[in-house]
């Protein structure tokens, strides 16, 4: 087994909320995207590192550098009484989620030490301190309103003409899921700033044109 087929193999292990074709595509867009050599990737939101394994896989490949940002405590749906709130995820310490411990083996686990980097804090707080220029952006944080606009506000400036921006969650139907990563998609394609790529489920792949 080559360490690409390991690797994408091991990401269908790892807690998450991404079903294996969008991983795939994840990883298939990120790795025809970049060429060999340094870039700097960032995904904004990583829960437990699912979506860092499929990104990181194709970073790794490339020798580019994956951040992983999340403040790893869930966003709404994610706590006590919501769907998809997972009580082995309780740091029983304060009784908060918090995914980082989990994060931290799953990429370890993964040999992706090298090349998955992770940044724990509010994501509108790192962006104002991240200057580096982004070849591939990913959004995947909190789909409430406010917290999604911040996210695409704040970090899509940073992505480089002809880099790639990612939304996961983009639902077109309101039956199907929260409005706001589409709202956020459809805004980044009346920006004029990015061109639609690809879709794959609900995953949105676009690319910075100007």
């Amino acid at each position: 087994m080559s360490r690409r087929e390991e690797l994408l193999a091991f990401a269908d292990t790892v807690k998450g909320f991404m079903p294996r074709n969008e991983g795939l595509a994840l990883h298939h867009y990120a790795l025809e995207h970049s060429s060999v050599g340094s870039a700097t990737w960032l995904e904004v939101g990583a829960w437990c590192g699912k979506s860092a394994v499929y990104l990181g896989s194709a970073a790794e490949e490339t020798g580019s550098v994956l951040y992983s940002l999340d403040h790893h405590h869930g966003s709404e749906e994610n706590q006590a009484g919501w769907e998809h709130f997972d009580p082995a995820l309780v740091d029983p310490h304060d009784g908060r989620l918090n995914t980082l411990p989990t994060w931290q083996r799953t990429i370890a686990d993964a040999r992706l030490e090298a090349t998955v980097l992770g940044l724990v804090g509010p994501s509108l707080v790192v962006a104002r301190h991240f200057a580096q220029p982004l070849d591939i952006l990913f959004i995947d944080g909190g789909h409430g309103h406010d917290v999604a606009w911040a996210d695409y506000g704040a970090w899509t400036p940073k992505v480089v003409v002809g880099g790639l921006l990612m939304i996961h969650d983009v639902f077109e139907n309101p039956a199907d899921g929260g409005r706001p990563p589409f709202e956020i998609y459809v805004a980044a394609l009346e920006s004029a700033r990015f061109i639609d790529v690809a879709a794959e489920g609900s995953l949105r792949v676009l690319t910075r044109v100007n």
